[in-house]
């Protein structure tokens, strides 16, 4: 019996041994690549379309497109979709000088049917690259003729750097909450495009030749329609390229109700692309694509959170059973190498990209942090969901 019991510590322990080896693998091919310089801006530049989905952004709706407009080319389009509104948002957007068109289906809502509307209306004089850019969010200068001449020359999406701050003075939540989306967007996009697979899509800053967004499939309600699209254009032969030069900037909500639900919806759904990577994972092997297969693998990389937490309760459950049972310290060893490679991986994370977002003195608080989030998952795992397209809180406090 006791046998049985090392043979399932051991493989439980091996099984999350995966994940934490593809994390650092990643993490530890962006540390080494040592410093490179931008690539200068190219000087011409195939035509494009901007297409800003978004839904009751009356807030910010006209600043998004008066910077777009600052980087457009003669030839361009900028086009919004206003997408089940309730507000000012169709209006604030012409005013700001966008084309605008506008869609009312309360049955079917999410950012993928927004998309598909807009892909579909374009499709009557469609451009050489369509390039995906969120209603909330601020382009640094270059970033969409960047897009563009590498979607154009390349013929495969390209993806910019995505990153979200904590807005002045947030709390150490946010702090931990922009470090994660840095390694995520930064850190491990690099780490992939260094070994030379294909990155994943973020959701804005996106390019797109008009061949393949226009045939993609957008039209759904996942609540990581990004994710979705870039495994299954990357398991068509279709992986996104990253280009950390065309940087994209956004800010986390000012409100905890709003930072709790975006979370929340990013965590659900990656959850549930994990289901959808593992069924797809033996076809993307026995297709040869070996692009597609490390965005499969780089999928089933749960939360960062959701990882510290299982390998924490496995090192306990295993020393508590290996000592109680008097087990070879095998099953031991293994939840030990895991905790110590994830540990030296993010602390390599953290020293060459995090310093400045989360203080050393912070980095004491992240365990309790970790702690409090413990409530969210168990509610995910007895079928508490958000299900559907939820426009996040971006209200600033008064």
């Amino acid at each position: 019996m006791t046998e049985i019991i090392l043979v399932l510590l051991s493989l439980a322990n091996l099984a999350l041994l995966i994940p934490v080896l593809v994390f650092a693998v990643e993490i530890f091919s962006a540390v080494g690549r040592g410093q490179r310089r931008p690539a200068p801006l190219p000087s011409a530049r195939p035509s494009a379309a901007i297409l800003v989905p978004a839904h009751d952004e009356a807030d910010g709706i006209a600043e998004t497109v008066r910077g777009l407009r600052g980087q457009l080319r003669p030839g361009d389009r900028l086009l919004v979709v206003a997408d089940n509104c309730t507000d000012g948002t169709a209006m604030l957007a012409r005013e700001a000088g966008a084309e605008v068109i506008e869609r009312q289906d309360p049955s079917r809502r999410g950012k993928g049917f927004a998309l598909d509307f807009g892909v579909r209306h374009l499709a009557a004089a469609p451009p050489e690259v369509v390039v995906i850019v969120d209603a909330d969010c601020s382009l640094q200068p270059g970033c969409i003729d960047r897009l563009v001449a590498r979607a154009a020359a390349s013929q495969r999406p390209v993806q910019g750097l995505y990153l979200m701050s904590a807005p002045a003075g947030a709390g150490l939540n946010l702090q931990v909450a922009e470090f994660a989306f840095l390694v995520k967007n930064r850190a491990r996009a690099a780490g992939l495009h260094r070994l030379g697979f294909p990155c994943h899509l973020t959701g804005s800053g996106m390019g797109f030749p008009w061949s393949v967004i226009r045939d993609a499939h957008l039209a759904h309600a996942s609540l990581v329609e990004d994710m979705k699209l870039g495994l299954d254009l990357a398991l068509a032969g279709r992986g996104a390229a990253f280009c950390e030069d065309a940087r994209i900037d956004s800010h986390f909500p000012f409100s905890q109700a709003g930072a709790s639900s975006q979370r929340r919806r990013w965590e659900e759904g990656h959850l549930g692309m994990i289901a959808q990577a593992l069924r797809v994972l033996p076809a993307a092997v026995r297709s040869g694509n070996a692009g597609a297969v490390a965005l499969v693998v780089d999928v089933l990389v749960p939360p960062l959170t959701l990882l510290v937490l299982l390998l924490g309760a496995a090192f306990v459950v295993t020393a508590a059973v290996t000592y109680a049972l008097s087990l070879a310290p095998v099953a031991l060893a293994v939840s030990l190498l895991c905790l110590a490679l994830f540990g030296v991986s993010v602390l390599a994370a953290w020293a060459a990209f995090g310093r400045h977002v989360l203080p050393p003195m912070s980095l004491l608080r992240v365990f309790p942090y970790v702690l409090r989030k413990l409530a969210l998952y168990p509610r995910l795992a007895l079928g508490s969901r958000v299900g559907t397209w939820i426009r996040t809180d971006r209200r600033r406090p008064d």
